[in-house]
């Protein structure tokens, strides 16, 4: 798959910490409960930390207590890439940033969330960074 942002191993390398490096291009998750996003009610718009694209929505936000951010929606249907997961011995829908392909977290369907799409984006709170609103 090509994205409209590539870069080599070592310039990911070099820009991101270990931890984000861990998460966004080696498909790993970060602990439950400790992300920075995890519990904050900031209003804003969530941008991708590899490139800086717009995922999420504070709008579109809620609490499912997973220990990770949750969305019901992303920003825009393009801005994020679903691909079939069958990773740990299990069948999930990963979640990546269609701009720069790095990992964000799964997507899943069908958990009886009060959500208008009726899915929750599992995401990572290492993979986005928060732009709060002008004035929070």
């Amino acid at each position: 798959m090509s994205y409209e942002i590539e870069k080599s191993d070592e310039q990911w390398r070099a820009e991101l910490t270990p931890q984000e490096y861990q998460v966004l291009r080696e498909a790993g998750t970060e602990p439950p409960g400790v992300g920075e996003y995890t519990d904050t009610k900031t209003e804003g718009v969530y941008d991708c930390r590899g490139c800086g694209a717009e995922l999420f929505r504070s709008t579109e936000k809620f609490d499912s207590h997973c220990g990770w951010p949750s969305f019901y929606d992303p920003a825009r249907s393009e801005a994020v890439e679903l691909i079939e997961d069958h990773s740990l011995g299990m069948k999930r829908t990963e979640v990546r940033c269609a701009t720069c392909g790095s990992h964000l977290g799964h997507v899943f369907e069908g958990e009886g969330y009060p959500t208008p799409t009726d899915q929750r984006y599992c995401i990572n709170s290492v993979s986005l960074r928060l732009a709060p609103r002008d004035g929070e």
